[in-house]
């Protein structure tokens, strides 16, 4: 596989705190409980990095001293988007950093016989062309979800797109840089591989059934 180590448009979150969360959600013996609360840690930590380059501006405010200059942030506002239902994990520990964000939504499945993404959902702001995207689902893996809701995206009139994942598989990297080169990607590990089922190795399992304690 190709290595993405030196790639700009791949951000890997190697903060010792996310990699710590990172294991403790991968172990088998972590309740639900307690892989829902570290998704939104680590969701936090995710999207420091992912908003890393939001421009900023110089306002005047005036603190209990005196007046200043001090620094807001300015251009796009943002919209957060969830690929269902997983995506939902680690959209809340998003809305931390930015509670006045607006939320789409893009409900896909993975067809079980071909692995890709089939969508049954599609509920996004008007003016989702002014906003500065940041999609969310855990897990990278085939990369035909991800390609397939920024797609949609972009029909909608999107143009700034991040996406971030807990976790990465070298073939669902690929096949996101390939589809949508503009796209960074932020996560806190590129695994293994894929394995027949389309699963990460050694990943943590499937995301969405440890959310939400289904199987």
């Amino acid at each position: 596989m190709t290595d993405f180590a030196h790639d700009p448009g791949i951000v890997i979150v190697m903060h010792p705190l996310a990699q710590h969360k990172l294991t403790l959600m991968r172990d088998v013996r972590t309740s639900t409980g307690e892989f829902r609360t570290l998704a939104r840690e680590l969701s936090v930590l995710l999207g420091y990095e992912a908003m890393r380059d939001l421009p900023l501006e110089d306002v005047e405010i005036e603190t209990p001293l005196e007046r200043m200059q001090a620094p807001r942030l300015a251009g796009k506002k943002l919209c957060l988007v969830s690929i269902l239902r997983a995506g939902n994990g680690i959209l809340d520990g998003m809305l931390d950093l930015v509670p006045s964000a607006r939320i789409g939504h893009i409900g896909l499945f993975r067809d079980p016989d071909t692995l890709e993404p089939v969508e049954y959902y599609l509920k996004l702001p008007d003016d989702i062309g002014r906003r500065v995207c940041i999609v969310v689902d855990p897990m990278l893996a085939t990369g035909h979800s991800a390609a397939a809701a920024i797609a949609r995206l972009k029909q909608a009139g999107a143009d700034t797109i991040v996406f971030v994942c807990l976790l990465a598989a070298p073939q669902g990297i690929a096949c996101l840089r390939a589809a949508h080169p503009d796209v960074r990607i932020v996560t806190c590990a590129i695994d293994r591989e894929l394995d027949d089922h389309g699963y990460i190795r050694p990943g943590l399992g499937d995301a969405g059934d440890r959310l939400f304690g289904t199987k």
